[in-house]
């Protein structure tokens, strides 16, 4: 993926690291369309930032997507970068059903269903451009999981494998598949964790995403390097150290 000259789209971007990335890329040079469930939002983007286009889109909802889809291939026939950021992170106990049960059928739903259609949503235009990129959102906890949040965790790993398959199936097409792999980040994903010393602070994260995309366009994973801890524990042979100092260090862990 070029750092520059794109038209992308990103849903789920009204806030947090969608946000800052959506924010970024229209600074280097990318038309930009931000996604998202909440209309004020959205109007106060399109106000703040003149050039960035928006949609409204919940991605939980497959009626939503395809609606979405539609007006955004309409008014942008070039487009040639999806990014999957919506995601949902819940706290779970897992002892009792009644506890967890709900929550994490809203967290696959979400963070699962949601990038598979929006995919699907987009995969026949972007086979049809000379050049394309699809950008999955996996995370750190793909590979190390934290205890209190099992769904995610696994939503995660899911989309990391979803990733490694569709790249091999794309192979043949102009299509790339560019998973990016955040650690804990200063954002509202939970509560607590845009003012934890535990997470990167956001503009870190995402100036080292952009250096990172600039200087290797062709790269399959985009790791900061904080998040090599998680991503290989079990390649350097660390793993159960890896797993016990993220549920130590990390407050939701605990």
């Amino acid at each position: 993926m070029d750092i520059s000259g794109n038209t992308v789209f990103i849903p789920g971007s009204t806030s947090g690291i969608g946000l800052a990335l959506a924010l970024e890329l229209h600074a280097k040079g990318n038309t930009v369309i931000v996604g998202g469930r909440r209309a004020e939002l959205l109007e106060r983007i399109a106000a703040e930032h003149p050039g960035i286009d928006t949609v409204r889109i919940d991605t939980a909802d497959a009626a939503s997507i395809a609606s979405a889809a539609e007006q955004v291939l309409a008014r942008h026939p070039d487009l040639n970068v999806l990014v999957t950021m919506a995601g949902i992170m819940r706290v779970e106990d897992w002892h009792r059903p009644e506890s967890f049960l709900a929550s994490a059928e809203e967290v696959v739903t979400t963070n699962v269903l949601g990038p598979i259609r929006l995919i699907a949503a987009f995969v026949e235009h972007l086979r049809a451009q000379p050049d394309a990129t699809i950008v999955t959102v996996s995370s750190g906890l793909a590979f190390a999981p934290l205890r209190a949040t099992p769904s995610y965790n696994a939503s995660k790993a899911a989309i990391h494998m979803l990733s490694e398959s569709i790249r091999l199936q794309f192979a043949d097409t102009n299509v790339k598949v560019m998973e990016l792999e955040p650690p804990s980040v200063r954002t509202a994903l939970l509560p607590g964790q845009e003012s934890s010393d535990f997470a990167m602070p956001l503009e870190e994260f995402v100036a080292e995403v952009v250096e990172l995309i600039e200087t290797r366009p062709d790269a399959r994973e985009i790791q900061v390097e904080r998040v090599k801890f998680l991503r290989y524990g079990e390649a350097r042979g660390d793993y159960d150290q890896v797993v016990a100092t993220l549920n130590a260090a990390d407050p939701h862990g605990k």
